[in-house]
């Protein structure tokens, strides 16, 4: 999701790289789960995000649909977020103490924050920032970003992030050029099918089977 902000009133003025120190660790988020709720549809979850989460609980697309996640248009593109319910707002995973139920399977934008990630503007990749205004805990503790974002294989996942955003990058250019309505819809639900609805083999290597469909979703929609 594209934000449309001054880097200068929401960072430290400073990027990051996984071997950085950043004030960012809350202390196990202790007595606060304020990231938690009201978030609105701005947890927005990758392949990768949806593949832990299902691999994790053993539920399938449909099943998480059920009340733990909904579909919203981003930048053109439906997408899959996190479900915010209730009357508090709260995220679906949310546990009665306040506690993530899924801490350990939970989606890349959680494991981020407070960070956040900035793709240059020139070439491709992306950097970490920190947002200064954003976590409610005080008194935070330095960590390294690499331990912070507690992912394995960080190099490929950083690699699938970088593809994966400027994949659709392309298909929303691709989706605001298009004359005809129905062609927009029919590649707007390829990508959704291709990448989340079909089922990933939680057996085997995500890396994999995300660049076999990557490559095979070019050629159809070149």
């Amino acid at each position: 999701m594209k934000r449309k902000v001054d880097m200068r009133e929401i960072s430290d003025g400073r990027l990051y790289g996984l071997n950085d120190m950043v004030k960012a660790d809350c202390g196990n988020c202790e007595g606060c789960s304020a990231c938690c709720r009201g978030m609105g549809n701005s947890i927005v979850l990758d392949p990768f995000d949806l593949y832990r989460i299902s691999a994790g609980l053993h539920a399938g697309f449909q099943a998480l649909m059920n009340g733990y996640i909904e579909l919203n248009v981003v930048d053109g593109i439906i997408l899959p977020n996190l479900k915010m319910a209730g009357t508090e707002e709260k995220c679906a995973f949310l546990s009665g103490e306040g506690r993530c139920r899924i801490h350990d399977i939970r989606p890349g934008i959680c494991r981020l924050f407070p960070l956040g990630r900035i793709y240059r503007e020139e070439g491709r990749g992306f950097d970490y920032f920190l947002q200064v205004h954003e976590c409610k805990k005080e008194n935070r503790s330095k960590v390294k970003v690499r331990k912070w974002i507690d992912t394995p294989d960080v190099k490929r996942y950083e690699k699938f992030i970088e593809d994966w955003h400027y994949f659709l990058e392309d298909m929303t250019e691709k989706v605001k050029s298009c004359s005809d309505k129905r062609k927009e819809k029919e590649y707007i639900m390829y990508l959704l099918s291709v990448f989340y609805v079909q089922p990933y083999d939680e057996t085997q290597d995500f890396y994999v089977q995300f660049y076999s469909r990557l490559a095979n979703a070019r050629k159809q929609l070149k």
